[in-house]
C-alpha cells in the first residue's frame, strides 16, 4: 500500500462529507440527542424523583440489573442510585448506536457514490491501487463515527457528572470499564460492519440501495455490539479486553475478506 495515496483518498473523501451538509445536520442531530437531550431527560427525572411510587420505580431499575452491578452502585438515597446505575449500566446503546450509524451512512456510498457522481471513472485512472483505495475509503467512514463517538462521549460524560456526580460524592464518569469499551471494544465493531458496507457498496447500482442495505447489515450489528457492551459492563475488565481482542480478529478478517471487492470496474460501473 502506498500511504500518501491512501490518505489522498481518505482525504479527498473527507472532504466531500464534510461539504455535505444532508449528511452532516442529521448525523449531528443524532448525535445530541443520544449522547445530551436523552440522558439529561432520563437522568434528571430519576434523580429528581420524590413520593412512594417514585422511589419504588426507581428500585425497580436498580433490582433489574444483576448481584456483581447492584455491589457496585453509589450513592445514599434510591433515586441517586437508581440514576447511578441509569447512567452506567443502562445507557451503554449509545456508545454503539451512533458511531455505528454514522460511518455506516458514509461507507454505504463509498463506492457507488464515485458512479453515480461520475467521479469513479477518474479515480479508476489514478495510480492507486484497488487496495489503496479501499483502504482510504474505509479509513473515511472510521473517523467520522469515531470523532462523533469521542466528541459525545465527553459530552455525556459531562452530563452525568454534572446530574449524578453531586450525589456520589463527586465526578466518577467515566469508569474504567467505560474507558475500555470506547477504547477497546467498539471500534473493531465498526470496522466490521464498514467491511461489510462497503463491500455492498462496491456491488449495488445505486447510493439508495447501498443505505437500505447497509441498515439491514448494521442492525444485527448493533444488537449483537449492544449485548456485549452491556454484558462487559456487568462483568470484569478482564473480559472486555478478551471479547475485544476476539472482536478484533473478527474485524480484520472482514476487513481482508472485503478488500477484494473494490474493483476499478465497480468505481466505472
Amino acid at each position: 500500500m502506498n500511504r500518501t495515496v491512501v490518505w489522498a483518498v481518505a482525504t479527498n473523501e473527507l472532504k466531500q462529507v464534510v461539504r455535505s451538509r444532508d449528511y452532516l445536520l442529521p448525523l449531528g442531530a443524532l448525535g445530541l440527542l443520544f449522547f445530551f437531550f436523552v440522558p439529561v431527560l432520563l437522568l434528571g427525572t430519576v434523580t429528581n424523583a420524590t413520593g412512594n411510587e417514585a422511589a419504588e420505580a426507581v428500585g425497580a431499575v436498580i433490582n433489574t440489573l444483576p448481584d456483581t452491578a447492584q455491589q457496585n452502585i453509589k450513592g445514599d438515597s434510591e433515586p441517586v442510585r437508581a440514576s447511578y446505575a441509569v447512567a452506567v449500566y443502562l445507557l451503554a446503546p449509545i456508545a454503539i448506536v451512533v458511531p455505528l450509524t454514522i460511518s455506516t451512512a458514509v461507507g454505504a456510498t463509498a463506492v457507488v457514490g464515485e458512479r453515480e457522481k461520475g467521479t469513479g471513472e477518474f479515480l479508476a485512472h489514478t495510480p492507486a491501487s484497488e487496495r489503496d483505495i479501499y483502504v482510504g475509503k474505509l479509513i473515511a467512514s472510521l473517523i467520522p463515527g469515531y470523532v462523533a463517538t469521542v466528541v459525545g462521549f465527553t459530552i455525556y460524560s459531562l452530563v452525568v457528572n454534572v446530574i449524578v456526580g453531586p450525589g456520589v460524592g463527586g465526578w466518577f464518569f467515566p469508569t474504567p470499564d467505560w474507558f475500555i469499551l470506547i477504547v477497546w471494544v467498539v471500534p473493531p465493531f465498526i470496522a466490521l460492519a464498514l467491511s461489510i458496507i462497503v463491500a455492498i457498496s462496491a456491488r449495488v447500482k445505486t447510493a439508495a440501495a447501498a443505505q437500505q442495505a447497509s441498515q439491514l447489515v448494521t442492525l444485527p450489528v448493533i444488537l449483537s455490539a449492544y449485548g456485549v457492551a452491556t454484558g462487559l459492563l456487568f462483568n470484569s475488565s478482564v473480559a472486555a479486553i478478551v471479547i475485544g481482542a476476539i472482536a478484533w480478529i473478527a474485524a480484520l478478517i472482514g476487513l481482508t475478506r472485503g478488500a477484494k471487492s473494490v474493483k476499478r470496474e465497480n468505481l466505472i460501473g
